[in-house]
């Protein structure tokens, strides 16, 4: 399968679009498109992975490693999907309490950074008590 990453600037943001599989074999495209824009000094990013089909760790070892550059820059990297096979993972890897993660690009694009610096994670889990400590809900 093939990687098809596209970013463009939506205002203060760059979104990335990510469409097909992040597996070992087409990571290495989404991770050099993530370098290239660290070169660039952008440090707010939006990885939306609406038309993303399957994600490996290979592919969550790029997205830590984007959200580590960005950080270092006094930035982030968020996330969207609406996935349940996409947030599964998330889940299961614990990373929905490392990035922040929005259900739409809207989402992403109108969210605020925290006062106090420290990022918001949303439940999308949609289950009873499991929002997550400081997540502002």
């Amino acid at each position: 399968m093939e990687l098809n990453v596209m970013t463009r600037q939506e205002g203060v943001r760059t979104v990335v679009s990510v469409a097909g599989e992040i597996d070992v074999y087409t990571a290495p495209s989404l991770r050099e498109r993530l370098a290239e824009l660290d070169a660039q000094g952008v440090s707010d990013i939006v990885v939306d992975m609406g038309a993303v089909e399957f994600l490996d760790s290979t592919g969550l070892g790029v997205l830590v490693g984007g959200l580590k550059r960005a950080r270092a820059r006094g930035g982030t990297l968020r996330l969207v999907s609406d996935q349940e096979k996409i947030l599964k993972i998330l889940r299961i890897t614990g990373l929905v309490q490392v990035f922040p993660i929005h259900a739409t690009l809207a989402d992403a694009l109108l969210a605020e950074e925290p006062a106090d610096g420290d990022e918001r994670t949303i439940d999308l889990t949609g289950e009873p008590g499991a929002d997550l400590p400081g997540s502002g809900a």
